[in-house]
């Protein structure tokens, strides 16, 4: 009777650390989901600081924030993601675990616990700086804000496992990556509030898991009611994505 061999604790633990040391000298993948949303914090916090929307919370708190931990997690899912596994798969590298006891849906495991960590350096990185130059104050529901923000991730990682299944280069995912995360990104209100957009991109851009993260995060920072319909956009994203990705993702 042949034994077939699992990977541990210990070679998941390997790998993990071999995805940190990728994503770690990865200059611009590293740089740009931290550095990108926290100068558009500094740009509008002087002045949304001191706008008070209700319930002790400011335009900083309530517009601000849910806008720039958004940005984290989707450069992130969308954009840094995709690109790695592009480029395993352009190097072989997947195609090569497939062989092996260490199944490639160990990097993908591992890339996603990897850019998890990103996100909350990121995260916490804009609410300490927020906090400590602007007087940023905590959601009225914290609960149901990182519940959001959890599934925030989960959608946008979604998006990028789609970006991953499409993309046949490295390259070609950077391009796909950063058309999807400006598209949604736009018509959920990153350029300006969705008051700004078109009624029709602004009920589209609602569904999106862009907007509906914003929306959401907003909501929960504000103390009011999350809409069903931000949920379900999440929720059904993730979903989708998933399903998506798996229908065509190719390991080589």
């Amino acid at each position: 009777m042949t034994t077939v061999y699992r990977p541990g604790p210990r070679a998941f633990g390997q790998m993990l650390i071999c995805e940190l040391k990728m994503v770690v000298r990865d200059t611009a993948g590293l740089v740009v989901p931290v550095g990108l949303p926290m100068l558009i914090l500094v740009m509008n916090a002087s002045s949304a600081g001191t706008q008070v929307v209700g319930n002790g919370r400011t335009a900083l708190d309530v517009f601000v924030l849910p806008l720039v931990f958004t940005l984290v997690v989707a450069t992130t899912g969308i954009v840094n993601m995709p690109s790695f596994l592009a480029y395993y798969r352009r190097a072989g590298i997947l195609r090569r675990l497939g062989v092996t006891p260490a199944s490639p849906l160990m990097v993908l495991v591992a890339q996603a616990a990897v850019g998890i960590a990103q996100i909350a350096v990121g995260v916490a990185a804009a609410w300490v700086l927020a906090v400590a130059l602007f007087g940023a104050n905590p959601p009225a529901r914290v609960g149901v804000t990182l519940g959001v923000l959890a599934l925030a991730v989960a959608a946008m990682y979604a998006v990028g496992l789609i970006v991953a299944a499409l993309a046949p280069t490295p390259n070609s995912a950077v391009a796909i990556g950063l058309t999807a995360f400006f598209l949604i990104g736009a018509t959920g209100g990153m350029f300006g509030g969705l008051h700004n957009l078109p009624p029709v991109i602004a009920t589209v851009g609602q569904w999106l898991p862009f907007g509906a993260s914003v929306q959401a995060l907003s909501a929960a920072w504000l103390g009011t009611a999350v809409e069903a319909t931000h949920l379900i956009s999440l929720a059904v994203s993730t979903v989708l994505g998933t399903v998506v990705a798996a229908v065509f993702f190719r390991w080589d």
